[in-house]
């Protein structure tokens, strides 16, 4: 059941934004965060940077589903968690997102989640877990050598992320009269 995927990936887009190849990021040259190694891995082998710049909707909805939505389990995680592990693995690979949420969560890290991974997620409080994870991976970001460059962006993002899976971790209330 992917009942946050739609909006997790909404979230993502909006700090994605569209074209960049900025020499400084390790990832190259992306469409709405998508790279050209990913887009010719997931939707067309054979993709040019062009082809790459005209990326349709349903095809980055394929790309983040299948390297990093599906890779982290998103559709198993607690409400909330689901969608800071995704940002992260977007922003950092689905292995470290991964090793973080289980250093959260206090289960051995392999880089894969799996039932002992979301077992321990499902038993802590989701509040707790975001907090911890977006902690963490502030802390891993501020030590990469791109921080002078991306840093800002990063914080204002990991605060975005915070706030945003805290309110999908919340247990909805019903309101009547």
């Amino acid at each position: 059941m992917d009942r946050n995927f739609a909006r997790a990936l909404a979230l993502v887009l909006k700090s994605e934004g569209g074209w960049s190849d900025n020499p400084a990021d390790p990832g190259g040259a992306t469409m709405k965060g998508v790279t050209l190694a990913n887009f010719r891995r997931y939707v067309k082998a054979d993709a040019s940077e062009a082809d790459l710049k005209t990326i349709g909707d349903d095809q980055v909805a394929t790309v983040y589903r299948r390297f990093y939505w599906d890779a982290v389990l998103g559709a198993e995680l607690p409400d909330g968690v689901d969608y800071a592990v995704f940002d992260f693995a977007v922003n950092s690979g689905p292995g470290r997102a991964a090793k973080y949420l289980q250093a959260s969560v206090g289960v051995p890290q392999d880089g894969r989640i799996g039932p002992a991974t979301l077992a321990a997620a499902k038993a802590k409080p989701a509040g707790v877990v975001i907090d911890e994870l977006c902690d963490a991976r502030l802390a891993f970001l501020r030590r990469l050598p791109t921080w002078a460059t991306f840093g800002r962006g990063w914080s204002d993002r990991v605060r975005s992320v915070r706030a945003q899976a805290l309110m999908m971790s919340a247990p909805a209330t019903v309101s009547g009269r």
